[in-house]
């Protein structure tokens, strides 16, 4: 991916992170809490196969929609 679409990813992935902050369920893995800005891109990276910044260009509506449903379901 261009350094445009990175940035504009990584943008989306800051806002996103942000509005979970405290909405992410429980886990026994994470006591203190779970971490939005490292659960986004695992997600991304598990429907994609690689990291958002690994994908071209033509996968950046699919990135940020896997974003966009991330922030509306937090699992």
């Amino acid at each position: 991916m261009e350094e445009k679409g990175r940035k504009r990813v990584r943008k989306a992935i800051d806002k996103a992170a942000k509005n979970l902050e405290g909405k992410l369920p429980q886990s026994s893995k994470h006591p203190k809490g779970r971490n939005p800005y490292a659960h986004i891109p695992k997600v991304i990276i598990s429907v994609f196969g690689k990291s958002y910044t690994e994908l071209p260009d033509s996968e950046i509506n699919m990135v940020l929609e896997v974003i966009r449903y991330c922030e509306k379901y937090p699992f």
